[in-house]
C-alpha cells in the first residue's frame, strides 16, 4: 500500500543525521511518499552559544550515534565547528535554507539537507553562516533556491513560520518526544508515529512496517 511519511527534523540535530541512511531508502521506494517538516528546535529560542561544556556534551552524543548508524563525525568538526564559540548552535539558517529549497525545488529538498550535515559534519563547514549556505545550494544547482534564502522576502519567512508551526502540532499531536520522528499520514485518518528505533535498526525491520496492515 502506497505510504505518505512526514519526516520530524532539526538540521542541526545530530540522530536526525544519523538517521539519513534510513531516510534515503525511503525516498528511494517508489511507494513512498516523503515530506520534510522541520520542527525548530534549535532555531530562535532553542538556539544556544557554542559553549566548551556544550561542545563535549555534542561529541559524546555524536560517538554514539556513529557507533549505532556508521554516520561520520570527522575531525574536521570536531575541530573546526564545535571549537567556534563565534557561531551559535542555531538551525535557524538552515532551516531557512531549506525552506527556501521547498519553496522553490521540493523535490530536491532531501538532497539539500543531506548536502547540508555532510558539510557540517563531514566536512567541518559552518552551516551557520548565510554564505556557506548559498554555496551549499549553488554547488548542487539550486541557485533559484539561494537568491531566495538570500533574500529573505515575506514569502520564505511565512513559510518558515508554517513549516515549523506544522511540524510542532504534528510533534504534540503524536505525543513524540523530539526528532527525528516519523509520522504516517493517510487521508482521513489520524498520524501515526513509525518507532524511532527503526530508523537506526535494520533497514529490512523499517521496511517491513510500512507494508504491515
Amino acid at each position: 500500500m502506497p505510504a505518505t511519511l512526514t519526516y520530524l527534523f532539526d538540521p542541526l540535530c545530530g540522530w536526525c543525521y544519523g538517521a539519513a541512511p534510513a531516510l534515503a531508502v525511503l525516498a528511494a521506494r517508489p511507494d513512498v511518499t516523503l515530506r520534510l517538516l522541520p520542527t525548530g528546535l534549535f532555531a530562535g529560542a532553542g538556539a544556544r552559544p557554542m559553549s566548551a561544556e556544550f561542545a563535549a556534551y555534542a561529541w559524546s552524543n555524536d560517538q554514539r550515534i556513529a557507533q549505532l548508524t556508521g554516520q561520520v563525525f570527522s575531525d574536521a568538526y570536531r575541530t573546526r565547528v564545535l571549537t567556534d564559540s563565534d557561531q551559535p548552535f542555531d538551525s535557524g539558517p538552515a532551516t531557512f535554507a531549506l525552506t527556501a529549497v521547498a519553496l522553490t525545488a521540493p523535490e530536491e529538498e532531501l538532497t539539500a539537507l543531506k548536502a547540508i550535515q555532510s558539510a557540517r559534519y563531514v566536512d567541518g563547514r559552518a552551516i551557520t553562516l548565510p554564505e556557506t549556505l548559498a554555496n551549499i545550494l549553488r554547488s548542487l544547482d539550486l541557485d533559484a533556491a539561494a537568491d531566495v534564502f538570500l533574500t529573505q522576502g515575506a514569502d520564505l519567512l511565512n513559510a518558515v513560520d508554517q513549516r515549523i508551526g506544522e511540524g510542532q502540532r504534528l510533534l504534540n499531536q503524536l505525543r513524540a518526544q523530539g526528532v527525528p520522528t516519523l509520522a504516517r499520514t493517510e487521508a482521513g485518518q489520524a498520524p501515526r508515529q513509525i518507532p524511532s528505533a527503526l530508523l537506526f535498526g535494520p533497514r529490512a525491520d523499517l521496511e517491513a512496517f510500512l507494508i504491515a496492515p
